[in-house]
């Protein structure tokens, strides 16, 4: 019987039923063929976020009727590949502790596995966006259904019924988000421009994982913008990280307008375009704008925003070329030169 070695290896052999997802930039499903050619060092982390693969696992094993989730960072080389001691270590301890052989593992306690996360320096605690969404995916891809908080944030956001808006729990967001069909996102896009800022934020952290439709996108534009003129410099960024889930019709315009406009570029929008808009900046124009405007912020880390950002596959080859191309006198080009001395 082969050994396991991996994560791939241990889902695989113990028949456990899984579901993978991307926790880094945004909540969303990542394919176990995704993990297994990651782990075999075929192809660089889609997804790397501060130079880590961030994963959620959710899974039944064995017996275990309830799903057990972990959270796991595994480490990132400099070209976005697994560095395979710190797994090989978590694996080998999993192992200890349920038996080598697939059918200990298969009979494995669920409490027991549970337990692999403390004082596991791979396990992390994802923010509670994050932790939400994944709960609303999870649920879904179950099978299950959504939590008791989802009836009220429907209610209220299709203006149904009035209701104190402070009471609407970010989970009832977070399955609104996942379960929006055509006929809410209209609604939705209707509904945003009188919504209260702080709905607004929490619901666009949700939002900002998921695909949303162009009248949507368009409606979270002109809110955005609308918060912008009115200095809520939170809520216009939290409508800026909610396009990343637009076409790039709707939301690479924008982007274009925002980058062209120095006063508006501000750290906060940087962050929000590369956290959450990196999808967008696969252009050959946007992205050695992006980086300028980001060369010009004294205060910003150009180091390791560069760093994260070049850490995505796609990303990393036009990065590097815009690096290498930028002139000495340009803003890019005396940031390079300040990082050498």
């Amino acid at each position: 019987m082969q050994p396991i070695h991996s994560l791939h290896d241990f889902f695989v052999r113990s028949g456990a039923e899984v579901y993978l997802y991307h926790l880094g930039r945004r909540v969303e499903p990542c394919p176990l063929a995704t993990l297994a050619a990651f782990e075999a060092d075929e192809l660089a982390w889609p997804t790397p976020w501060r130079g880590e693969a961030r994963l959620g696992l959710v899974f039944r094993l064995g017996d275990v009727r309830d799903p057990l989730i972990w959270f796991l960072a595994l480490p990132l080389d400099e070209q976005g590949r697994l560095v395979p001691a710190p797994r090989d270590a978590f694996v080998q301890r999993l192992l200890e502790t349920l038996g080598r052989s697939v059918s200990a593992v298969g009979r494995g306690d669920g409490a027991e596995v549970d337990n692999l996360m403390q004082d596991n320096p791979l396990a992390f605690t994802p923010a509670l966006p994050f932790q939400a969404m994944l709960h609303a995916r999870a649920s879904l891809d179950l099978g299950l259904p959504a939590s008791q908080h989802l009836e009220p944030v429907e209610a209220y956001l299709s203006g149904q019924q009035a209701l104190d808006w402070q009471a609407l729990g970010l989970q009832g967001l977070a399955d609104f988000a996942v379960r929006m069909d055509e006929e809410a996102s209209r609604s939705l896009a209707a509904r945003l421009p009188e919504l209260p800022g702080q709905v607004l934020v929490s619901l666009c952290y949700c939002l900002e994982h998921v695909t949303i439709d162009d009248d949507l996108a368009r409606a979270l534009r002109q809110r955005g913008e609308a918060a912008a003129s009115a200095g809520d410099i939170e809520g216009f960024c939290a409508c800026v990280r909610a396009m990343g889930g637009a076409s790039a019709t709707i939301a690479g315009p924008w982007f274009d307008a925002l980058l062209d406009d120095p006063d508006a570029c501000g750290p906060d929008l940087l962050a929000a375009i590369a956290g959450r808009g990196w999808t967008h900046l696969e252009h050959g124009e946007r992205l050695p704008r992006f980086l300028t405007r980001l060369a010009e912020q004294r205060e910003v880390d150009f180091a390791a925003l560069i760093r994260d950002l070049a850490l995505v596959p796609r990303l990393r080859l036009p990065v590097l070329m815009t690096l290498r191309e930028a002139e000495v006198d340009s803003a890019i080009g005396r940031r390079l030169a300040g990082l050498s001395r």
